[in-house]
């Protein structure tokens, strides 16, 4: 692959991470379990909605085809996404949500505050400006493990399956893609271990052991769940393409 090519698949990776953890984490909007935590989690999506327009946007810009955000959301089918298994992976209840956005939010947080000092200056400004939100949701799901973790014996429970049963999907971030080398940063894994073992310790939850992870988010193979995401998502633009606001 060409350095231009790479780095559009790059954008897009990043964006279509963004975008599918955004639509999964807006669907809570309304059905939050209190009126500041559903605000809470609106307010995380609508962060990472933006973050996906402005990867979405240079990906279009180095495709070179004249398509816009709008186009790339909305008009790809499910094998040209290539986002992360763990950001499309069903809500579940509140533990799961949680589980998922803690695990996420630990790798996002690690990745852009390396992306902050990127060679690419395009990479940089979206980075430096997506990492003040992120960090903001690092600590507010870090603090709901904590919370869930050490709260009542039913949350504890709760909280400990939701982590052992998305395990399974944290390693894919770590497994890099041809078309990361020499853009994404690598050696992301041991300091992010690290920091999820001293957040469960303080949760009292265990730590999996498991190593078998699942992948193939990022070369466009994906969970049966993406396929009914778009087909939400994108029913609209597909159906009134010359639709206008």
């Amino acid at each position: 692959m060409s350095e231009n090519n790479n780095l559009m698949n790059v954008a897009l990776h990043l964006g279509d991470n963004a975008l599918i953890l955004g639509h999964r984490i807006s669907e809570w909007c309304g059905h939050g379990p209190v009126l500041e935590q559903d605000i809470a989690m609106t307010n995380i999506a609508l962060d990472l909605i933006g973050q996906a327009k402005m990867y979405l946007d240079l990906a279009a810009e180095l495709e070179g085809k004249g398509n816009d955000h709008d186009h790339l959301a909305y008009k790809r089918d499910v094998l040209d996404f290539k986002n992360l298994l763990i950001t499309e992976i069903p809500n579940g209840d509140f533990a799961d949500s949680i589980a998922r956005q803690f695990f996420f939010d630990q790798w996002h947080f690690l990745l852009l505050s390396e992306l902050s000092n990127s060679s690419n200056d395009r990479l940089k400004e979206i980075a430096q400006k997506a990492l003040k939100e992120v960090t903001y949701h690092k600590r507010w799901s870090s603090e709901w493990v904590v919370r869930l973790g050490d709260g009542t014996a039913e949350s504890k429970e709760k909280m400990q399956r939701a982590i052992d049963d998305i395990w399974f999907y944290t390693g894919e971030a770590f497994m890099p893609a041809r078309y990361e080398e020499g853009i994404l940063p690598t050696g992301l894994k041991d300091t992010w271990m690290k920091n999820v073992k001293v957040i469960l310790e303080e949760a009292t939850l265990m730590m999996p052991a498991d190593e078998w992870m699942q992948d193939g988010g990022k070369t466009g193979k994906h969970t049966e769940y993406l396929g009914f995401i778009l087909a939400e998502m994108q029913f609209l633009p597909r159906a009134y393409p010359d639709a206008t606001w």
